[in-house]
């Protein structure tokens, strides 16, 4: 990542990457898929689940709206 994140944060990116993907399989949605619905790239949608980006808000507005989910669903991770 190109920006100093501490350990505590990278863990949190991580968490909320974990969360989407969950969500995501349940949907039972490709990276490829789920990224053409949100108008995003595949490669943002791996970087993301992997917890390797700091995710906008709007980007997950627009993730939870394809997942059919509020976006509290995907935070509801331990800080």
């Amino acid at each position: 990542m190109g920006t100093a994140y501490t350990k505590r944060d990278k863990v949190y990116l991580e968490r909320i990457g974990n969360r989407i993907r969950e969500f995501r399989l349940e949907a039972d949605l490709s990276q490829e898929k789920l990224a053409f619905v949100c108008d995003l790239d595949r490669t943002y949608i791996g970087s993301v689940e992997r917890g390797e980006r700091n995710i906008s808000v709007i980007n997950l507005s627009k993730i939870a709206r394809a997942l059919k989910v509020q976006v509290s669903a995907l935070l509801n991770v331990e800080e």
